[in-house]
This record gives C-alpha cells, sequence and structure tokens, in this order.
C-alpha cells in the first residue's frame, strides 16, 4: 500500500491525481484530519491523520504500508519523525525534499535502513530526479571526472511549501562541493552563461540544490556546483542577502515573510503548469580537461515532481527497492528519467 502524508498539500494534491491517473488507490495522510478526510472522500480513499510529532499516530498511521510517500516540508523540520517511523514499522521512505541537510542527515542512517531491510530515497521529484540522473549519465561518459557542474531553468511558478522553505533558507549561505566535502560559499558565489538548449547563453547562478549533495553519493564526483537561470534582481537581492542575513534570520521577518506567502496562491495554476518546462544542463570535466556536457528536458516542475515521485513509488510497490540511503539514478540507473513521458536527453557534441 502506497501512503501519501502531506497530501492535502499543492504538491501533494498533483502527486494524489497522478496516482489515481496510474491506477494506483493511494491511503491519504496529514495532519489535518478534517482537510484528509474531505479530500479522500471525494476521491474514493481512504485516510488516516496523523501529526509529525506524535510517534504513536504516525506508527498507526503507517500500518499496513509497503511506502510512504512523504510530502509536508519544510522537511528539515518532519524528515526524522517520518523516517524513525519508517524505521520502526520497516515500510520504504520516499520525499520530495531539495534540502541539502535532509539528504545527508538521511544518508548517515543507512546502515538502520539496511539493517530494517527498507530503502531511504529522499528527492523523488524535481529536485533531484532527473538532475540526479543527468549528473549519473555524464558521470558514465567520462568516469574519470574530477568536476561535475548542473544547471537548471525552471519556467512555471514557486508553490507556498516551495517559498516558505525559501523563507526558512533565507540569510544561509550558498553550497557546494569540494574535494569530496560540502562546503559553505557565500550566496550567489558564482555567475556562469549556460546554454540550456533554447540557443541562448543565459547567466546561471550558484545555489544551494539538493545535488550538491546527491550527485557525489551517486557518482562519486568530489567537485560539484549547481547553477540556476534567475533574473538579474533575484540575483543581486541574493548577493545582498550575504550583508542582511542577520536581520532575515530573525523570528519577525520570518514570521512577516511568511505571513505573505500564506496570502498568495498555493502554487500555479494548470495552465501555468502546462505553458511551463524544466530545462537542464550538465557538464563533467576531467583532470585531463576532457569535457562532456548534455541536456536534459522535461515539464514543468511540479508536473515533473508529481510524474518522478510517481513512477518511483510504484517501482518501490512492485518489490524494486534496494535497501539502504538510495539516490534515484543509484537505486534505478541514468536512464529510470526517460521512462518518464515528456522526457528528452541530449548529449551535446563539440566540434
Amino acid at each position: 500500500m502506497l501512503l501519501i502524508y502531506g497530501s492535502t498539500g499543492y504538491t501533494g494534491r498533483l502527486i494524489v491525481m497522478e496516482a489515481l491517473e496510474r491506477g494506483l488507490r493511494p491511503t491519504l495522510a496529514g495532519r489535518n484530519a478534517a482537510a484528509v478526510r474531505t479530500q479522500a472522500q471525494s476521491l474514493g480513499l481512504e485516510w488516516r491523520a496523523a501529526r509529525i510529532d506524535d510517534p504513536a499516530a504516525l506508527d498507526a498511521a503507517l500500518a499496513d504500508a509497503t511506502v510512504v510517500l512523504h510530502c509536508a516540508g519544510p522537511f528539515a523540520h518532519t524528515w526524522r519523525a517520518m523516517s524513525d517511523a519508517c524505521l520502526r514499522r520497516r515500510v520504504h521512505y520516499l520525499d520530495i525534499t531539495g534540502e541539502i541537510a535532509v539528504f545527508e542527515g538521511l544518508a548517515r542512517r543507512d546502515a538502520e535502513a539496511r539493517a530494517a531491510g527498507i530503502m531511504l530515497l529522499p528527492g523523488v521529484g524535481f529536485d533531484v530526479v532527473p538532475s540526479d540522473c543527468l549528473a549519473a549519465h555524464l558521470a558514465r561518459r567520462l568516469p574519470n571526472a574530477s568536476h561535475l557542474a548542473l544547471g537548471f531553468r525552471a519556467l512555471g511558478g514557486a508553490s507556498r511549501g516551495t517559498l516558505t522553505t525559501m523563507v526558512e533558507n533565507l540569510g544561509t549561505p550558498g553550497a557546494i562541493r569540494r574535494d569530496g566535502k560540502i562546503e559553505a560559499v557565500p550566496q550567489a558565489w558564482r555567475t556562469r552563461r549556460i546554454d540550456f538548449g533554447d540557443g541562448k547563453l543565459r547567466d546561471a547562478t550558484t545555489i544551494p540544490w539538493g545535488d550538491v549533495s546527491t550527485a557525489f553519493h551517486s557518482t562519486g564526483i568530489p567537485n560539484v556546483e549547481v547553477y540556476m537561470s534567475m533574473r538579474r534582481a533575484v540575483r543581486y537581492a541574493a548577493i545582498a542577502s550575504r550583508w542582511f542575513g542577520p536581520v532575515l534570520r530573525t523570528r519577525i521577518a520570518r514570521r512577516m515573510l511568511t505571513a505573505w506567502v500564506r496570502r498568495g496562491a498555493p502554487g500555479p495554476s494548470e495552465a501555468q503548469r502546462k505553458r511551463g518546462a524544466s530545462l537542464l544542463w550538465g557538464e563533467a570535466v576531467a583532470a585531463s580537461g576532457e569535457r562532456v556536457e548534455a541536456r536534459l528536458r522535461g515539464a514543468s516542475g511540479y508536473a515533473m515532481t508529481a510524474q518522478t515521485a510517481v513512477h518511483l513509488a510504484t517501482k518501490v510497490l512492485a518489490g524494486e527497492a534496494p535497501f539502504g540511503f538510495q539516490t534515484p539514478s543509484r537505486a534505478y540507473g541514468p536512464d529510470v528519467i526517460l521512462e518518464v513521458p515528456g522526457v528528452t536527453r541530449t548529449d551535446v557534441t563539440h566540434a
């Protein structure tokens, strides 16, 4: 049985509908009993209510589950309690996080997961399935690579959950991986020009994206940077946050920004999701200077998250779940992303 926890959130709802389209009948769960009940009854599904900070209730919610697809963020506050419950109940754990600390925290639970006979697979959404598979594909093409750069251009919008996580991280440093270790760097530390496949060179700036953690686990490449194409004003704001970090980290600033987020729309409309697209790019470089490059294109970020999350959950339900901490490409190979409808990958050749 597939249990979707956080099913009433913006992304959770998309995942539920994707699961139904694929013929699954998930059990829905979350902390708000009234909201989950209303959602489940409208779809003819079973439901369970449990607060993330109530171990007994979580254990009861996970009864009879084969896999939990955890969609309730910010995951920095929820991953440990849910993974604890999965370890106790011997239930496979999937989530849609993009937070480096969560990936690293779950990686440290590898031995526990193996002992319990379960898989811990965070990041089964837009972050990090397409980029992780792209990283593994590049490492396959250039096994002796020492440096990896990944970049993306997301056309669409952001949900309240994503914006809330961004508010949580305001004023914190950026991150890269150097010589195998995650290293803090200033926000908007480096900018480079990238062709995402639309024939234009676009400025892209380093961000502390999940692949700073996962790409190393997937490929062993010790130096990793992740770039996002962003508007110039956003980049300047990121640079400014280096100096205004202490103010942005205050409780009152975060409370005000969170209230502003909550007043906005839950996330991109269906029309915006359909118009949007995800453009990804990657480059692996060896110490000798040899270089390989590739691009990947798919649906908008939230649409792709629903696609990849349900696709991987279906594999787990079918018994394809290697034990321990995993990344998408380590568990299912670099080409699993090409099993998702509409996704294409292109190797870039240089004259």
